[in-house]
């Protein structure tokens, strides 16, 4: 089957709207329309990560942590961004011993995905862990308030059937590693 090719828009130009911690760029753009708009995307990091740990009694090992934009406290996995020299893989490994205390020994790539397609262009990465050792946790970034949550699978299948996980990390992890028979719930 011949896939319908659709019109891109043009790219006319660019400029930097604000530079911090993230970073937010206008383009000037032509729509296939002909009508010129600004669109605003953002490219504050190269991508993001993040890991589901399962326990050999069948718990998951997830993070709860308060995210200022929601203005609530919300479970989510530990994850965040890579840093310039490392790979997924290292990155993944990285913030699970920062944020849980966990070093994965082996992970398996569960999906990557565009969190933001509308507005930003980098993808995160979700990985399963089931084979890992005890490390410090390294936390050092003091708008980080993290707790380890150790949570049986049973308990938290109630909390996505109530709609109460809100992180889409948490939730593509968990729906993928379901599907894919790494957890199974009784």
């Amino acid at each position: 089957m011949k896939q319908k090719t659709y019109p891109k828009w043009k790219r006319l130009g660019q400029k930097t709207l604000y530079e911090g911690r993230s970073h937010i760029m206008g383009f000037e753009t032509e729509l296939p329309s002909g009508e010129h708009v600004t669109y605003e995307v953002e490219y504050s990091t190269s991508c993001a990560v993040a890991v589901l740990i399962k326990t050999a009694d069948n718990k998951i090992i997830i993070t709860y942590q308060y995210r200022f934009p929601l203005d609530e406290w919300i479970y989510d996995l530990p994850g965040g961004g890579k840093q310039e020299n490392e790979t997924v893989e290292e990155a993944a490994i990285r913030e699970c011993r920062e944020e849980v205390g966990m070093a994965p020994k082996k992970l398996e790539k569960l999906a990557t995905f565009y969190p933001n397609p509308g507005r930003a262009s980098w993808p995160a990465h979700v990985f399963y862990c089931e084979s890992y050792v005890s490390s410090k946790i390294e936390l050092n970034d003091p708008s980080e308030n993290v707790e380890t949550v150790y949570m049986p699978v049973a308990d938290f299948k109630k909390l996505i059937d109530a709609q109460k996980i809100v992180d889409p990390s948490l939730l593509i992890g968990w729906h993928t590693a379901c599907s894919k028979g790494y957890i199974t719930v009784s």
